[in-house]
């Protein structure tokens, strides 16, 4: 009995264009532990990452972490593909995002996630001129409301906010933290991320998060799934 092979997908090479639809089959083909992102219609394909890439990305999950912890209807996952649209499939370092049934903007695509999360985090080194070029203009373009680019050497953070259709530089306080206009309460202290100082890092979130302004946030989150229960 004869068999009729299926056809392969040919493989994601850096460079190529392509659409989301056909990036993503050609994605789910490749041999395990490939890391791939459409930028702009573009395949990119990342370098590996380094020590220093990897500490800082774990401290900001953590405190992400506990944002999430004490503001119910969020989620945050690490290195997880987003649809933005027919031209963008990234996977960013960390997002944070309001789930759908807590009036958020993003939208559930079986086990991904689709449009434009809230928050997106990307821990820079050698991909600093991508997370700052291509990459943020995907992010504005889909609608993603604050945009956090964390580069690795030199040490900075770069936060960015969605105003009239352009991710706008956001300066930090007078106190030097960084203050999330999208998620109140959420609180970064740039020196001690870099100092990697995990209890400063923390007690700066902690005293963001007993704030008047992030308990009304939580019980603005709990209404609208009240509404949609």
């Amino acid at each position: 009995m004869s068999t009729i092979d299926r056809p392969q997908s040919p493989p994601l090479e850096a460079g190529q264009r392509l659409d989301r639809a056909t990036f993503h089959a050609r994605y789910q083909a490749m041999p395990p532990g490939t890391r791939a992102e459409l930028i702009g219609g573009v395949v990119h394909m990342p370098s590996p990452l380094g020590r220093d890439h990897g500490d800082i990305d774990s401290l900001l999950t953590g405190w992400l972490v506990v944002y999430r912890g004490v503001t119910p209807g969020l989620e945050c996952p690490s290195n997880a593909s987003v649809f933005l649209d027919d031209r963008g499939e990234p996977q960013p370092d960390i997002l944070l995002r309001i789930l759908p049934e807590y009036g958020g903007q993003s939208r559930d695509e079986g086990k991904y996630i689709g449009g434009a999360p809230e928050l997106v985090v990307e821990v820079a080194d050698s991909s600093r001129r991508i997370d700052l070029g291509a990459k943020l203009e995907d992010y504005r373009r889909a609608g993603v409301r604050e945009y956090v680019v964390v580069t690795v050497e030199p040490a900075a953070v770069h936060w960015f906010v969605l105003r009239d259709d352009r991710l706008t530089p956001l300066s930090p306080g007078p106190d030097g933290l960084f203050r999330s206009e999208v998620f109140p309460g959420l609180w970064l202290d740039p020196s001690a991320l870099f100092a990697r100082d995990v209890n400063r890092l923390i007690a700066a979130l902690q005293r963001g998060t007993t704030t008047a302004e992030h308990a009304d946030f939580v019980t603005r989150l709990a209404a609208r799934r009240a509404g949609n229960a």
